[in-house]
């Protein structure tokens, strides 16, 4: 296992911008507060999604389509830096009218409405190549 000692630098609340798009508006969220490694949550609405899922035998990300309004039942992720830009990794678990619900990895959503908590360590966290899983992970 491969772990690290974070301390934490300061604690944010932030508003998503309506039509904004949601991880997009958390990346921002980080370069202006100027963290290079976050841990957030979030819940809201969004007016439509695109979520992905990774298949671990073709090692590949399938994509989610959703085009319709739904709630955010759930939303957690981090923010590391990948190609040197922010990178806010972001799960999901977004409910329609039935109650129905679909989750994932979050690749862009329009906000409806969002509110977010995000916590700022003070070191920042690089993602790198991984061969076994053939994701970008934590160092």
């Amino acid at each position: 296992m491969n772990y690290s000692e974070v301390e934490t630098d300061a604690e944010y609340v932030a508003r998503l911008e309506t039509g904004a798009d949601w991880r997009a508006e958390i990346e921002s969220l980080a370069a202006e507060v100027d963290a290079g490694a976050a841990w957030f949550t979030a819940l809201g609405a969004v007016q439509d999604a695109e979520l992905a899922f990774y298949d671990q035998n073709d090692l590949e990300y399938y994509t989610i389509d959703a085009d319709e309004p739904l709630e955010v039942a759930s939303c957690v992720g981090n923010v590391a830096w990948l190609d040197d830009e922010r990178f806010a990794h972001t799960h999901v678990v977004l409910s329609d009218a039935d109650g129905e619900t679909i989750s994932g990895h979050l690749n862009e959503a329009t906000v409806w409405a969002g509110e977010v908590y995000m916590r700022v360590f003070e070191d920042d966290l690089v993602r790198e190549y991984d061969e076994t899983t053939a994701l970008d992970l934590w160092l």
